[in-house]
């Protein structure tokens, strides 16, 4: 006998998709900017404390970055909408049988059969109609729902999380060995951070973890090249 579905952890993982997806982008991308430019200042002859303050002010810097970046994207994603919404309550004040009508043909395009279908659209309207039409015909729903503020303080805290793993990386290698030794260790946290995406988000391991140790790799592979020409020129 199969088990039952948990609709309550469904909910749960959807809930979960927000914030994982900003947390992943800002440590994916703390991890890489940072260890990207502490990887091309070392290339570059730099000292010590040439790389801290440069990876230092990268952890700052980026992490405002990120917030505002986030914060200004999701909101213009809760203003799209609430203006839907806000279209939807006007469209259903003004012709409430037609919406009726709309929602029952929307499960009907589900498989529901029509009689049963204008049935479950009387009742769920009955209920909450705007909320009805929100979920089938625009995708909305209260765990879907944008939350710029969330967003903006989730991808500060893990940019900056991100961010101070190559930085104490550096800190901690002796100097010749700089940048072989944060470029490894990036390219380790960023495999743990695909992995922990993927089992967060419940999908499988093996391509996040390979794509976002690729283009790591790549980044900080050019802005070594970068940084050893200008170490030559000087």
């Amino acid at each position: 006998m199969s088990p039952e579905p948990n609709h309550r952890q469904d909910a749960g993982a959807v809930e979960r998709i927000g914030w994982l997806r900003a947390a992943v982008l800002g440590a994916n991308d703390g991890i890489v900017s940072t260890a990207s430019l502490i990887v091309g200042v070392a290339a570059a002859a730099q000292g010590r404390t040439e790389i801290l303050i440069a990876g230092g002010a990268a952890l700052v810097a980026g992490a405002m970055s990120m917030a505002a970046g986030e914060y200004v994207s999701v909101s213009s994603q809760r203003d799209t909408e609430r203006a839907a919404l806000d279209e939807e309550r006007r469209q259903l004040a003004a012709a409430p049988k037609a919406g009726l009508a709309q929602l029952a043909s929307i499960y009907e395009s589900r498989g529901v059969a029509p009689d049963l279908a204008m049935e479950v659209a009387r009742q769920v309207s009955a209920h909450d109609a705007l909320g009805a039409h929100a979920r089938a015909e625009l995708g909305l729903s209260e765990i879907t729902t944008a939350r710029p503020i969330q967003a903006a303080f989730t991808s500060a805290v893990t940019f900056s999380a991100g961010a101070a793993l190559p930085l104490v990386a550096s800190q901690v290698a002796p100097m010749p060995l700089v940048p072989p030794v944060v470029a490894a260790a990036s390219i380790i946290y960023l495999a743990v951070l695909g992995a922990v995406g993927a089992w967060a988000g419940r999908a499988p391991m093996l391509r996040p973890i390979v794509r976002v140790t690729f283009w790591g790799a790549v980044a900080m592979a050019v802005t070594a090249g970068v940084g050893a020409a200008f170490g030559v020129a000087a």
